[in-house]
C-alpha cells in the first residue's frame, strides 16, 4: 500500500513538473549563436580520459619498472577492470568540482570542452573499465547552474585515432579507421547524441565533436572525410546541435566545400584547430620573441576556412618541459631526453608550480598567452585553453594556477604587453 501511495505521489509530482515546464520547450534552439557569440573556453582534460602530465600521481603510483602505465588502457590492463574502476571512480569524484565550474565562469569564460572516451558509452575493446558517463551528467548540471556551455568531445576512439596517450591507448601507429572501429565509433556517438543532442539539452550542450585529433599524417583523408559525413547526418537525425570536426593537424581549408550550406544545405558545422609550438626541437629552441612572431604569422593556418573555426586547444607552453607531457617518462626535447632529440637548454624554472617561476618567466608566458588571445579573438570564432588545472607540475598548462598568479589576463581583455601583431 505504501508503495502504491509512493508511486501515485511520484506520478502526481512528475505530472506537476511537466505541466509547469515552459510551453516552448520544443521550440528551443541551441543557446549559443556561433555566428555572433565568441567562444572563450577551457578544456576539462585529464578527467574522464586520463593524461599522464595532468594527473601524474595516478601513473607514478601504479607504474613499476617491469610494467609502466602509459595510458588508461595500460592502467586497466595492469590493475584489472574492477580495481581500475575503484581507482578511476575516486579520480572522477574528486578531480573536478562545482567550485571549479564557478571559478571558470567568474573568470569570464563561457564554454567548457569535456573529453570523453568511447569506452564509457559502448562495450569497450580491451581492458577499459566503464563508469565515467554519469560524471558528464554531473558536469552538465554544474554548467547549467553556473551559466556555462559544454562541448562534448569524443577524445578516444577504438584502436586509437592518433596513437597518443590521451586517446586512451598509446600506439606507434593509429589503427582506427577499419570497418569495425568505425562502426564502434558511430555506435558510441549515437549513444552520446541520443542523450545530449536532444532539444532539452540545447540550453547547455552547444556542440558535439565527432573525434579529437585524427592524425591525418597516418590516416586516410578520404576515410576521415566519409566518417565526418556519416557522423553529421546521423546527428541530424536527432537535432540541429552543431557538429564539430577536427582538422587533423592540417590547414582547416582542406575541409572547404565539404558539409557547407552549398553542400545539401548543411548547417551548424564548426572546425576545431589546435595550435601548439612545442612538439618539435626547432620550436623548443625558439626565443619568446620568435614564438610571438610565429603566433602572428600563423593565423593563415586557420583563417581560410569556409566554416566557423575555433582554436579548441592551446596553452601557455613554449617548451615541452612539463613532466610526462610527451608521454609517461618520455623526457623532453628541451633537454634532449626525448627519443631522437638533442640538448637545447635546461628545463629548470620552465615548468612546475607557477608560484615558483621567476618574474621574467611569468612575464614571458603571459606575453605568449596575450598574443594568442589576440590572434584567436581576431581570426576565429573563439578559443578553448588546455587545461583548466593539473596536479601542479605543468603550470603553463594550468589555467587556475595562471589565474591565481596573474599570468592569465584578468579580465580576459587586459593586456600588459600591448599589440604584438601588425597583420591583424
Amino acid at each position: 500500500m505504501r508503495t502504491q501511495l509512493f508511486i501515485t505521489t511520484l506520478l502526481a509530482a512528475v505530472t506537476s513538473l511537466v505541466a509547469s515546464a515552459p510551453s516552448n520547450l520544443h521550440d528551443r534552439s541551441v543557446a549559443f549563436d556561433w555566428s555572433t557569440d565568441k567562444v572563450r573556453g577551457v578544456n576539462i582534460g585529464g578527467w574522464l580520459v586520463l593524461e599522464p602530465f595532468i594527473t601524474p600521481s595516478i601513473f607514478e603510483h601504479h607504474s613499476s619498472a617491469d610494467w609502466p602505465v602509459h595510458d588508461e588502457w595500460t592502467l586497466c590492463e595492469k590493475l584489472g577492470q574492477s580495481e581500475c574502476f575503484n581507482v578511476l571512480k575516486s579520480h572522477w569524484k574528486n578531480f573536478v568540482s562545482w567550485n571549479d565550474f564557478r571559478k571558470i565562469k567568474d573568470a569570464g569564460f563561457n564554454v567548457v570542452r569535456i573529453p570523453v572516451g568511447y569506452w564509457s558509452y559502448v562495450e569497450p575493446w580491451g581492458p577499459y573499465t566503464t563508469g565515467a558517463a554519469p560524471y558528464l551528467d554531473v558536469a552538465i548540471d554544474w554548467a547549467r547552474q553556473t551559466g556555462l556551455k559544454i562541448i562534448i568531445d569524443l577524445h578516444g576512439a577504438p584502436k586509437s585515432q592518433n596513437g597518443f596517450d590521451h586517446s586512451g591507448h598509446t600506439a606507434s601507429w593509429p589503427a582506427w579507421g577499419d570497418s569495425d572501429s568505425l562502426s564502434h565509433t558511430h555506435a558510441a556517438l549515437k549513444q552520446i547524441e541520443q542523450k545530449y543532442a536532444t532539444l532539452e539539452m540545447q540550453d547547455v550542450v552547444v556542440a558535439i565533436q565527432f573525434l579529437n585529433e585524427p592524425f591525418l599524417l597516418k590516416l586516410d583523408q578520404k576515410m576521415v572525410k566519409q566518417f565526418y559525413h556519416d557522423a553529421y547526418y546521423s546527428l541530424r537525425g536527432i537535432s540541429d546541435t552543431p557538429a564539430m570536426l577536427h582538422d587533423g593537424f592540417e590547414n582547416p581549408s582542406w575541409l572547404n566545400g565539404f558539409l557547407t550550406t552549398q553542400d545539401n544545405d548543411v548547417r551548424n558545422v564548426v572546425v576545431d584547430h589546435h595550435e601548439y609550438q612545442i612538439f618539435d626541437s626547432g620550436l623548443n629552441a625558439m626565443s619568446i620573441d620568435q614564438h610571438v612572431a610565429l603566433t602572428c604569422n600563423s593565423v593563415s593556418n586557420y583563417d581560410s576556412s569556409d566554416k566557423w573555426t575555433i582554436v579548441g586547444e592551446w596553452s601557455g607552453a613554449f617548451t615541452d618541459c612539463a613532466l610526462h607531457l610527451n608521454g609517461f617518462n618520455y623526457g623532453s626535447r628541451m633537454e634532449g631526453s626525448f627519443p631522437g632529440s638533442y640538448w637545447i637548454d635546461s628545463c629548470a624554472g620552465k615548468f612546475g608550480f607557477v608560484s615558483s617561476w621567476s618574474q621574467d618567466w611569468k612575464d614571458s608566458v603571459r606575453r605568449y598567452i596575450e598574443v594568442q588571445l589576440d590572434a584567436y579573438e581576431a581570426k576565429t570564432r573563439g578559443w578553448i585553453f588546455w587545461n583548466f588545472k593539473t596536479e601542479g607540475s605543468a603550470g603553463e598548462w594550468d589555467l587556475f594556477q595562471l589565474l591565481d598568479n596573474g599570468v592569465f589576463p584578468q579580465p580576459l581583455w587586459d593586456r600588459r604587453f600591448g599589440k604584438a601583431c601588425e597583420n591583424f
